[in-house]
């Protein structure tokens, strides 16, 4: 399915990918995703809508640290999960010591499914367990007994009176359940132990229901721009049937006629006039729908976000200034299909800034824009990207035509710190029926976009803003003229006054700036312990005590973003290229010494005149 020739150069996916096939009877929707930690957001979009997965790790390279990520997440969700151990006919591939590390690192729920005769060689081959193998039944049996008292009271009776058919259904029940975790062996490039994975699939993982007739639910897990630029929306049908020519509501206040459907079947899409429960179709005309939108009826989900929003950000810069138009329209599409690439523009530095997971994830917006817009682009310096979060209250409020308002409206907020993670509440203290609800709508918005860069220019989060004042002037002409902007509020007004008005409040509670942390984990030879633990302190790092096993030793601890991408250039060197680290977002912490800060990009409410000439400027308050 890697069909994109960055994909196929580099031998990773970047975008996830539909199949459809057959085994046996039942059909199977695959969707392939990546699986380098840059890719991860790509991955997200995709668990929400999954019945099971597949796992895939390297023989040779073993349990990565994305998989480990990629994992966890599965486990969070419950998605039952088959792993398979992919290529075992390469040099270097190994049996036991994978199996040993799934168990360590990954989940101590599993049971290898197989054997691999001539391991490492082209003739490498797997061969299924049966109900003759003695000892893979009674590991089975041990396995499934410590989540089954039923099997445990008759295994602890009799070793052998457990019979073949009950394990093999037991085995079934508790992949289902997401409690046990096969492994399987083979190869992609042979297809050596494909078809006893194909088999796996229809015998392990769980069957969608089918209802066709039902309520239409689905969810959006992937955009993309057909040839003429029109907007093609991937999604999943959990129940119900869409046709062509239905209206769709997908959002608050998105609802649009569908033109067109294919649905994934046998290898290929099919335009057809509908799409029902337990397919993944492509729905053309829903103009403004984006990813996660759900199709008809919300379904419940539980934890909607299992990946960190990303920590890295960079200015992207065409080679030619005459493509600087075109290429914020192609990064506003192409944040349609990955939304946390958040496109930021500074009008006044005439600057584009896109967020990162990773370096990788350059060359690929790079390669894109080139094959896809004809845009040819390099990049600044890549940075941390950090919060602010308010340390005490703060109020502020201006009222209609009392100086220095220019504006036709009264807005008053109070600004508290709320618990970390919770985001941006907005209250009212007003009455909802003071004004017209537009204008509480406008003011809303307008709170929520002003908050993406506070006093010292990062996102301002967890904290509840609450509307305290309100006011308006209702329309009004002069005698026998039309409506008199002058002399009745408009939205703008509210758009206006708002951004003043929240960050005065902001100044007066003081914000606390706060950087990534990640928790990493180092494998590393022992005596390259003494050179790393320097670096490791340069770089602002919080090591744990390590660990030493034989040959290998383990650091765990904590680093600040900003340091990681250093101690991965840094690694192979100080450990003979056999230093293993895995890092991944834990949690936001207090900034000590100089407090960064980043360019601001908007009309910068926090000097009065300065904003208020760039509304002007901009038009009527904006």
């Amino acid at each position: 399915t890697d069909s994109l020739e960055l994909e196929q150069r580099r031998g990773i996916t970047i975008k996830s990918a539909v199949v459809s096939f057959a085994i046996d009877d039942v059909t199977v929707n695959l969707i392939d995703t990546p699986g380098h930690p840059d890719f991860i957001a790509e991955v997200e979009r995709v668990l929400n809508v999954l019945d099971g997965a597949v796992l895939v790790i390297s023989a040779v390279e073993g349990v990565q640290p994305q998989t480990r990520v990629l994992m966890r997440a599965l486990q969070r969700l419950g998605v039952p999960t088959l792993i398979f151990v992919n290529k075992i006919d390469r040099r270097g591939a190994r049996y036991e010591r994978v199996l040993e590390s799934i168990s360590e690192r990954m989940s101590p729920a599993i049971v290898a499914m197989g054997s691999v005769r001539d391991l490492g060689t082209p003739t490498a081959d797997f061969t299924r367990f049966g109900a003759a193998e003695a000892t893979f039944a009674a590991r089975l049996a041990d396995l499934l007994a410590e989540r089954d008292d039923a099997i445990l009271a008759a295994y602890v009776d009799d070793e052998t009176s457990v019979p073949w058919s009950r394990l093999r259904g037991e085995l079934a029940a508790q992949t289902r359940r997401a409690l046990v975790h096969p492994v399987f062996f083979g190869s992609a490039l042979t297809g050596a132990g494909v078809d006893s994975l194909m088999t796996g699939i229809a015998e392990l993982l769980p069957a969608a229901e089918r209802d066709v007739d039902g309520p239409v639910s689905g969810t959006v897990f992937k955009i993309e721009r057909g040839s003429a630029g029109e907007k093609i929306a991937y999604v999943r049908m959990f129940s119900g049937t869409v046709r062509t020519r239905d209206r769709l509501r997908f959002s608050a206040e998105g609802e649009r006629k569908v033109t067109a459907i294919s649905v994934f079947d046998r290898g290929s899409t099919e335009q057809r006039g509908s799409v029902s429960a337990a397919e993944i179709g492509k729905l053309w005309g829903l103009g403004e729908i984006q990813i996660g939108d759900a199709i008809g009826d919300s379904r419940t989900i539980g934890d909607q976000h299992h990946f960190a929003p990303p920590t890295l950000e960079t200015v992207v810069v065409p080679r030619s200034p005459e493509d600087k138009g075109a290429l914020h329209v192609a990064l506003t599409q192409l944040a349609e299909q990955d939304p946390l690439i958040n496109v930021r523009q500074d009008d006044t530095r005439q600057e584009i800034s896109v967020s990162l997971y990773g370096e990788v994830q350059k060359e690929v917006i790079q390669a894109t824009l080139a094959a896809d817009y004809d845009i040819d682009v390099g990049f600044r310096e890549t940075t941390t990207i950090c919060i602010e979060r308010p340390i005490g209250s703060g109020a502020a409020v201006e009222r209609l035509r009392e100086s220095p308002n220019p504006f036709l409206a009264t807005v008053g907020f109070r600004i508290e710190p709320a618990t970390v993670e919770s985001g941006v509440e907005f209250r009212l203290e007003v009455e909802l029926g003071a004004m017209p609800l537009a204008f509480f709508r406008a003011v809303e918005d307008t709170v929520r976009e002003t908050l993406q860069q506070g006093i010292y220019g990062w996102h301002v989060t967890d904290c509840t803003v609450t509307m305290t004042h309100s006011g308006y002037l209702p329309r009004q002409s002069h005698a026998h003229q039309r409506f008199n902007k002058s002399m009745s509020s408009t939205g703008a007004d509210f758009r206006g006054l708002t951004p003043l008005v929240l960050m005065s409040a902001l100044k007066q509670a003081g914000t606390m700036v706060h950087e990534p942390i990640h928790r990493f984990r180092l494998e590393v030879p022992p005596d390259a312990l003494g050179p790393l633990l320097p670096v490791l302190a340069r770089l602002r790092a919080v090591p744990q005590t390590p660990t030493i096993r034989g040959s290998s030793c383990t650091l765990k601890g904590d680093i600040p973003a900003a340091g990681v991408h250093e101690l991965r250039r840094e690694l192979p060197a100080l450990t003979r290229g056999e230093g293993v680290l895995e890092c991944a977002f834990d949690r936001y912490e207090r900034v000590s010494g100089t407090i960064p800060t980043r360019r601001r990009s908007d009309n910068n409410p926090l000097n009065r005149e300065e904003y208020l000439l760039r509304v002007k400027q901009g038009g009527p308050f904006g």
